[in-house]
């Protein structure tokens, strides 16, 4: 079986809120969190990546700053204001009810 390249439309944005709700990170340690966490079967494009980013951050569920990375290198980093905290809430228990309904089909 093939890895899938793409996310299920719609979910990238509760992956970001959810790997940044611990602590901040630059763009590729989001990445590299979401595709570890996944154990590899989720992988974000840097084209999907940004562009996300800057929405979040439009809708102000998200801010960033720059910061130094473990390398030494310049990057913005991406942290959740309390109205992010509040939104992942809101699309973990979306999520919830969309994947048990899906489950449900699919299983029965």
């Amino acid at each position: 079986m093939g890895r899938p390249n793409d996310l299920v439309q719609g979910t990238l944005g509760l992956l970001i809120l959810k790997t940044i709700s611990l602590e901040p990170k630059h763009g590729w340690a989001i990445a590299k969190r979401i595709e570890q966490i996944s154990n590899d079967v989720l992988q974000v494009q840097q084209g999907s990546l940004y562009p996300a980013l800057q929405r979040l951050e439009q809708q102000g569920w998200i801010r960033s700053k720059w910061g130094e990375t473990e390398t030494g290198r310049q990057a913005r980093f991406y942290s959740l204001t309390a109205a992010g905290r509040a939104q992942l809430e809101k699309e973990r228990e979306m999520w919830t009810r969309l994947s048990a309904a899906i489950d449900l089909v699919v299983e029965s």
